[in-house]
């Protein structure tokens, strides 16, 4: 078995300690060994540069490349796979090496990665995201018509509107069966859908137990899109995992997610990525423009409180309305919004893996821990320009940048 031995760097190892020079040693994939003066049968040289964790995305949507309404109309339907190919390779070439797909990508796109046939990050799957008739994921439009150019319902994703706690029951059913890893559902509208609002409450908590109690029993966890502030709260008083986005956050929303652990996936970039979109011409409905127009500042100053209170945050960006290959541009912003460099790091390496359930494989840089790493020059705490500074990555200790 083959000793791989990274020598003369840094290492900034994910758990909030400060940086400092050490060798690190990889056998079969996983870190075997850290510290100083340490022997290998084979070396890589990173001196001058810094060793961190693979890095986390616990929001992407891997099989998105474009909020252009006309523009994907006029897409052919198996196109999207290839540039998802694209679009995974470029969240790789970043130093991203873990991602949790919150709609889109199937079975397939996952074994895809696994088997090696494209490269990409490891990929937790959420299928389809669950919305009630009128909510985030429901298409209709005046005309009378459907449009669902954005997220395509076909044999790998189900279609996931659903109303009352039998729908919801039998649906959360259907996704496992089908290979979802975490289940995604709206408890309030979005920026990009057509007839719903970022400020209402969607489903009944009775319907949102129902669905906990369900993947609960599959072991796995539900993130929740909520951006609504009573959506928010029902989603937590339901034991819902994560609140994605989280644009209308109040202080009793704060205190109830500090009292039951439930963490905060911010996107703060995500608005910004429908404004660039529509500056540089893409075809958006004015009224999704209008809405991300409406809730830069109030996400910006409800994370600034999360933050400020101690809530649990996990990097994310939902990457799809943004560029892939450009996800590492929330960290620059979670630090605006009040986190140091040094949390807005862990809240991609530690805190991430914690919170998909894989802290005890990934997420740090330690003995036992799989061989993710990430080669930087320079200040890896300068985030603005980190992914401009990454040199190679590594994936289960193999060379994939």
């Amino acid at each position: 078995m083959t000793r791989l031995l990274f020598t003369g760097g840094q290492v900034l190892d994910g758990t909030g300690s400060s940086v400092s020079a050490a060798d690190v040693a990889v056998e079969d994939g996983r870190i075997i060994e850290i510290g100083p003066g340490l022997d290998g049968d084979e070396s890589v040289d990173v001196a001058g540069r810094t060793m961190l964790p693979g890095l986390f995305d616990c929001h992407t949507h891997v099989v998105v490349s474009s909020i252009d309404t006309m523009r994907l109309m006029q897409t052919p339907f198996s196109y999207r796979f290839f540039q998802a190919a694209q679009n995974l390779e470029a969240t790789l070439r970043i130093g991203i090496t873990t991602v949790r797909d919150a709609g889109g990508a199937d079975l397939g796109v996952k074994q895809a990665v696994e088997d090696g046939l494209v490269p990409g990050p490891r990929m937790h799957i959420s299928l389809s995201m669950l919305s009630q008739t009128g909510g985030h994921g429901d298409g209709w439009m005046p005309f009378g018509g459907t449009i669902r150019a954005l997220l395509t319902h076909h044999p790998g994703v189900p279609e996931t509107l659903v109303d009352g706690p039998d729908e919801m029951r039998h649906k959360v059913r259907e996704l496992i069966r089908m290979g979802a890893d975490v289940i995604k559902v709206a408890t309030s509208g979005g920026v990009l859908s057509p007839r719903d609002k970022p400020t209402h409450a969607h489903f009944r908590l009775q319907e949102l137990e129902v669905l906990v109690e369900e993947a609960n029993a599959a072991g796995i966890f539900v993130m929740a899109h909520a951006q609504a502030t009573p959506g928010i709260k029902n989603a937590i008083r339901a034991g819902i995992r994560s609140i994605d986005h989280g644009i209308y956050l109040d202080e009793e929303a704060i205190e109830m997610m500090l009292a039951r652990g439930t963490w905060l996936v911010p996107t703060l970039v995500a608005p910004r990525g429908v404004i660039d979109a529509a500056d540089a011409g893409a075809s958006i409905p004015e009224a999704s423009v209008a809405k991300a127009r409406e809730v830069v500042e109030t996400h910006s100053a409800s994370f600034a409180k999360a933050v400020a209170a101690g809530v649990k945050v996990a990097m994310g960006t939902d990457s799809g309305v943004t560029p892939h290959g450009q996800n590492l541009r929330e960290l620059a912003l979670m630090v605006e919004g009040g986190m140091t460099p040094m949390q807005a790091i862990v809240a991609t390496t530690r805190s991430a893996a914690e919170l998909m359930g894989l802290d005890s494989e990934l997420g740090t840089i330690e003995p036992g821990k799989r061989a993710d790493l990430v080669i930087v020059e320079g200040d890896a705490l300068e985030v603005t320009t980190l992914a401009d500074r990454i040199t190679e990555v590594y994936k289960d200790g193999v060379r994939v940048v």
